[in-house]
């Protein structure tokens, strides 16, 4: 049936950055799918209250791991915690990103190196530790979260465009690496969403603009990710792999 695609029931999926806006969304359409969660950011007590209510009358099971995504040997160890605690990941979200907004004549080596070393490095370091236990049982899918940025980019995102960009090669590449084991590997990238980044670096009328430059004249709501997410995620995605998936409202076609 049709329904069953998209059935993540047996499946268990990390998702980083997942106590809050795209990342909590897309850990709760996961759960709603069947899959049981981990979720990681740097903050135990937002991990706390948001895994409570990305389980809410789902019957799964979920588990939360603080982890700096900045400090690569808590990369390792958060690949390490989520395999113990659940004993299998069939489904990695890199969700976790920054943003440093700085003209390229004045970035500094630190804003530089932390944005690469969290939308990046990160990323390789976990579906790196990650992909063998995949391998194994020959199933996996693997979801980076870049963005329209990627295709596009504004004053002062040089860090952010470039690592969102690399996301993109990174898929094409990984997805050539493990197709013969059964794992796709695929980036989503989002337009203007409502989440707390974007929000507290925007002025209102950045805001406006961009809305009014998307297709539907609105931001989105970050449960209109839960779809692609659940589309790749899942055996509805199965034949989809080193893509990248633009959701953003119309943003790109403007």
């Amino acid at each position: 049936m049709v329904s069953n695609l998209f059935d993540l029931t047996g499946k268990t999926a990390l998702v980083t950055g997942g106590s809050k806006g795209l990342g909590k969304a897309m850990a709760r359409g996961m759960a709603e799918a069947g899959a049981d969660v981990v979720i990681s950011s740097r903050h135990e007590n937002e991990l706390r209250i948001a895994l409570d209510e990305i389980l809410k009358d789902t019957g799964r099971r979920g588990r939360y791991v603080v982890a700096d995504m900045s400090r690569r040997e808590q990369v390792v160890r958060l690949a390490k915690d989520a395999l113990e605690l659940t004993g299998r990941i069939d489904i990695l979200i890199n969700n976790a990103g920054t943003n440093k907004p700085e003209a390229i004549d004045v970035v500094t080596d630190e804003a530089w190196d932390e944005v690469l070393e969290i939308n990046l490095s990160s990323v390789m370091v976990l579906t790196r530790a990650l992909v063998p236990q995949m391998k194994a049982r020959r199933w996996g899918r693997v979801i980076h979260i870049a963005s329209i940025m990627a295709f596009l980019s504004k004053e002062k995102r040089n860090g952010y465009s470039a690592t969102k960009s690399a996301l993109l090669g990174l898929a094409r590449a990984s997805a050539l690496d493990l197709g013969d084991h059964g794992i796709t590997v695929n980036c989503l990238a989002p337009g203007p969403f409502l989440t707390d980044l974007p929000m507290s670096l925007l002025s209102d009328a950045e805001k406006r603009t961009l809305s009014d430059h998307t297709a539907l004249g609105r931001w989105g709501d970050p449960k209109e990710l839960v779809g692609p997410a659940l589309l790749l995620a899942s055996d509805a995605g199965s034949y989809i792999t080193g893509q990248t998936l633009v959701v953003d409202g119309g943003f790109l076609a403007r």
